[in-house]
């Protein structure tokens, strides 16, 4: 196959280790079942796998991921200080940056030892506790996953998962009082204020309708009143589509949008009628998302514009037809705006940085706004009451630091910094670009500590994710300091299929091009490699959910350049991934395999069907949340079997299940330390960190 580029000299010289005692996985039954796809014949032994309530799926889970704990926890040496590390700076007392809602100031906290965070208020300058969801499940498994406030802060509504569900009980909390509004709105995705604050645009979600991918529905729903009494509003016709409905703060108008992730149809109508919704926007191709003021509608959109740009039009003539260029498309990628009493603020990326600029109302350049400190734009929020617009900067090496932008006089004013124990005095961090197999140049971050010796002996972390117009930006580094203080190297690859040059290179690392994101990532490692940061035997590999999927094509593609690899709730059979769950969404992305020219070339790098039988393949660390509503744990589960099956497997392959979490969100602080701490003393071990 063309990009399975295996060289079976890499067999004895790089890929096998010294074996660790008791690597013996638990046995996996291969049953076959047969199915013909576009007149191919596929025999699949691990199918079955793909019921995880099944009793007997359910046991082989728990005896795969028993074994994987006992297994490093008997062969992987105990690295000094590690826990305590992550420990301190994820358990420990807490307190966010204030942030305001109408003339309200509210903030989230919690104590070294709390397992999730709660929301407060101040009231006559005293700290108010308004929601803890330790009372609601002490178990510390339940998670704040949305809070929708209203336009004073007198009532906010607050979203909670179990165990990482994804799936949120709402509950309508007096700001004033802390009391509970009414009874719990149960089975929901999301919540928005209606304008009149009496009632609320709810959209439903239930494990049935995840499981059977039913298409999510929109209702009217009025505060304190029976649930039957809802007015059904809008659904999409496909469940690889999505719709919502919003009232604005400004300008008398309700929206609606349906859509799949990069394109929509957008509709208005005048709040508080029942009048059909009329079309303003409509593309198969191009995205609208709106933001008003009192008499005027701007739209962040690509229409015909990759790099995005801002269009306008007044709220009495919304149609298409009269939008007009307000800032036109640029070089540079346009990522959102905020408006202000004065100014339009815009926050646009170069070189995968994100910077601002003001624009008057006639869309006029004022002025580049220079940063008062270096830091990439990670978060740019604007606060009407009192006309600031707080601007969030981040580095790797420093925790995030908030400052005020005045919205009339463009002045700066320190505002907010979190203080953590993070030893980062001797790191530092560049950006460097490489050059990928068909010759785009391609951004790459790397932090080390500042001593590093170039002699290609460095332990190294690879992430990648690639996909789905995500940026890869700077973040401070957090429990990763453990692993750089030690001498490891950590480095970003900012891959085709994400967003950092806007949507040109997002289309370039998707459907028929996905196979870039693998050659770009490869390519990454043969960088660390060839500019002796690193070697085969001392670079491992990590990606999660569309970075999983990046993880198995390097298993699959280029063994020879890592010595193992954590993949975390991964898509690997994508022959049958659109099958399960909500990953219809993901169409648009990947590709229907239900297609033949989809099918033809996503099978040419399907990991689950192009592992090579015979082969010893660098060690691998599957992880899967059980309750997982996006990708199903199936693909991770059904990996491991094959790649555990094949007789020639020496290196380990190991199953880690989360049964109390989901995609990832959602988890308490203990459970985030033990699965971190299990993460580095994995990637420790394997690359000799000891």
């Amino acid at each position: 196959m063309k990009n399975l580029i295996i060289t079976l000299m890499f067999l004895t010289n790089n890929l096998l280790i010294t074996q660790p005692k008791l690597y013996n996985p638990p046995a996996t039954e291969r049953i076959p079942m047969e199915f013909n796809l576009h007149g191919f014949e596929f025999t699949d032994y691990y199918s079955w796998l793909e019921n995880k309530n099944d009793p007997k799926v359910l046991n082989w889970s728990k005896q795969q991921h028993k074994f994987t704990l006992d297994f490093i926890k008997t062969n992987a040496p105990e690295i000094a200080k590690l826990r305590d590390e992550i420990k301190n700076y994820l358990d420990r007392d807490y307190r966010s940056a204030p942030f305001y809602i109408g003339n309200r100031e509210f903030f989230w906290a919690r104590k070294k030892g709390e397992q999730q965070n709660k929301l407060y208020t101040i009231i006559n300058k005293k700290e108010k506790l308004l929601f803890d969801p330790m009372q609601i499940d002490p178990s510390g498994k339940s998670a704040i996953t949305q809070t929708a406030f209203t336009i004073k802060g007198d009532k906010v509504a607050i979203g909670i998962q179990f165990k990482g569900n994804e799936i949120s009980d709402y509950r309508i909390i007096d700001t004033e009082t802390g009391k509970q509004i009414g009874n719990t709105i149960e089975g929901l995705n999301s919540f928005n204020w209606t304008k009149d604050e009496k009632h609320a645009y709810i959209t439903v979600r239930t494990e049935e309708m995840i499981k059977s991918q039913i298409p999510l529905r929109t209702y009217l729903h009025k505060i304190g009143t029976d649930r039957k009494n809802d007015i059904f509003l809008v659904a999409p016709k496909d469940a690889k589509d999505f719709a919502s409905v919003w009232d604005p703060r400004y300008g008398n108008v309700t929206f609606f949008s349906e859509g799949d992730f990069f394109t929509n149809t957008l509709k208005i109508r005048k709040v508080g009628t029942n009048d059909e919704p009329r079309i303003i926007f409509s593309s198969n191709k191009y995205k609208a998302t709106p933001q008003t003021t009192n008499d005027k509608i701007y739209f962040l959109t690509n229409y015909e514009a990759p790099n995005f740009k801002i269009m306008i039009t007044t709220i009495d003539k919304p149609e298409f037809e009269n939008w007009k260029d307000f800032y036109p498309e640029k070089e540079t990628v346009l990522e959102g705006f905020v408006i202000t009493s004065d100014y339009v603020i815009v926050k646009y990326k170069k070189d995968v940085l994100s910077r601002l600029s003001a624009y008057d109302f006639n869309g006029k350049l004022v002025k580049e706004l220079e940063l008062p400190e270096f830091g990439n734009v990670a978060g740019l929020t604007y606060h009407d009451e009192s006309n600031n617009v707080f601007v969030t900067l981040s580095t790797f090496t420093s925790p995030s630091k908030i400052y005020k932008l005045n919205g009339k006089t463009l002045t700066w004013e320190f505002f907010w910094q979190d203080e953590v124990f993070v030893d980062v005095s001797q790191i530092e961090s560049k950006q460097v670009f490489y050059t990928s197999k068909d010759g785009t140049k391609v951004p790459m971050f790397l932090v080390y500590r500042k001593d590093i010796n170039l002699d290609g002996n460095n332990p190294t972390l690879l992430y990648g994710y690639g996909g789905f117009n995500i940026t890869i930006s700077p973040n401070f580094i957090g429990t990763t300091a453990s692993f750089i203080n030690r001498g490891g190297v950590y480095a970003l690859a900012c891959l085709r299929g994400g967003s950092e040059y806007g949507e040109a290179w997002h289309q370039d690392g998707m459907l028929h091009k996905k196979q870039n994101t693998f050659d770009d990532f490869i390519a990454a490692a043969e960088y660390l490699i060839n500019e002796s940061y690193t070697n085969p035997n001392k670079l491992c590999l990590r990606g999660g959910s569309n970075g999983g999927l990046l993880i198995g094509a390097m298993i699959t593609q280029r063994p020879d350049l890592f010595k193992c690899a954590i993949c975390a709730v991964p898509l690997l059979d994508m022959l049958r991934y659109h099958k399960f769950l909500i990953a219809r969404y993901w169409i648009p992305e990947y590709g229907d395999p239900d297609i033949k020219d989809d099918f033809l070339y996503i099978l040419k790098y399907s990991p689950y069907h192009n592992l090579r039988w015979g082969f010893n393949y660098p060690s691998v660390l599957f992880k899967a949340g059980e309750n997982d509503s996006r990708v199903d744990p199936m693909h991770a589960k059904k990996m491991a079997a094959l790649m555990q099956n094949n007789p020639a497997q020496k290196n380990p392959i190991l199953l880690f299940v989360d049964f109390e979490s989901g995609h990832g969100s959602g988890q308490s602080i203990n459970q985030m330390i033990d699965n971190i701490e299990l993460e580095w003393k994995y990637i420790m071990w394997q690359l000799g960190m000891n």
